[in-house]
């Protein structure tokens, strides 16, 4: 029955399969939900972690017809590994997105400073997930008020950038603190052990972007579903609910 409650109240906020709206107030009602002047879902901001979760699941069950029940459960993100930031009250464009950081790395009194790196090579303690490489390349500019001479922000996408030369930077460069890309790439990283989550704390999924269609990054199965891949491999997975190492979501 709650997961019923549950996916009432996502379908209002966050229009999954919304009835059309009658030309006079087409546009208001895509603005209630979606700014279409800033390219962003407000729906996201306003859920707390039930419903985040209930979204999530909702996504996964959308691109899992090739899928079973079983198999389908499996790639559901718990609640508990979601942290609450729907009091945080900017709006989640790129340009907020470091004031976010700030705002999420307080909520935890043994987070590191973001600006800090933790000492082994490519071991970042945040990574931010976007959908697309000309996305994570504004969000890389705008994080880079967290970069010094000891820690990189570091920029993890395929466009433009092989995948050897992304793995000779990873390995061999400056330490880094935040890696900013696409779920496919870092999950390339990771299989050719060039990144390691050793000491990952954050993961901030850049949700509430919309591209010029529309689409968020669980709105496409190209991204969706590397990005439930990634969310559910063994290194994250297993320290979701730890609290000796707790690794949290973020949804931004």
């Amino acid at each position: 029955m709650k997961r019923k409650r549950g996916n009432a109240e996502i379908e209002t906020l966050a229009h999954a399969k919304s009835p059309k709206p009658n030309k006079n107030n087409a546009e208001s009602a895509k603005t209630h939900l979606t700014n279409l002047g800033l390219g962003i879902n407000t729906a996201i901001s306003k859920m707390d972690t039930r419903l985040l979760a209930d979204y999530v699941a909702q996504r996964t069950k959308r691109f899992g017809d090739d899928l079973s029940v079983v198999e389908l459960e499996d790639l559901y993100i718990p609640e508990s590994a979601i942290l609450d930031t729907k009091e945080w009250d900017q709006d989640r464009l790129a340009a907020n997105l470091p004031d976010f950081l700030i705002y999420c790395a307080q909520q935890n009194q043994k987070s590191t400073d973001l600006s800090q790196a933790p000492a082994k090579p490519g071991s970042p303690h945040t990574l931010v997930l976007t959908s697309a490489a000309l996305r994570a390349a504004d969000l890389s500019r705008v994080l880079r008020k967290f970069q010094t001479k000891e820690a990189t922000v570091a920029k993890l996408f395929a466009k433009h950038i092989k995948l050897k030369n992304a793995m000779s930077f990873v390995k061999k460069r400056r330490r880094i603190n935040i890696g900013v890309g696409t779920p496919t790439r870092i999950i390339d990283l990771l299989e050719e052990r060039a990144l390691n989550l050793e000491s990952l704390e954050r993961v901030i999924i850049d949700t509430s972007f919309m591209d010029r269609k529309n689409r968020s990054i669980f709105d496409m199965k190209e991204t969706q579903r590397p990005l439930l891949q990634l969310l559910n491999m063994d290194e994250l997975k297993s320290r979701y609910a730890t609290a000796e190492s707790p690794l949290k979501l973020i949804f931004y």
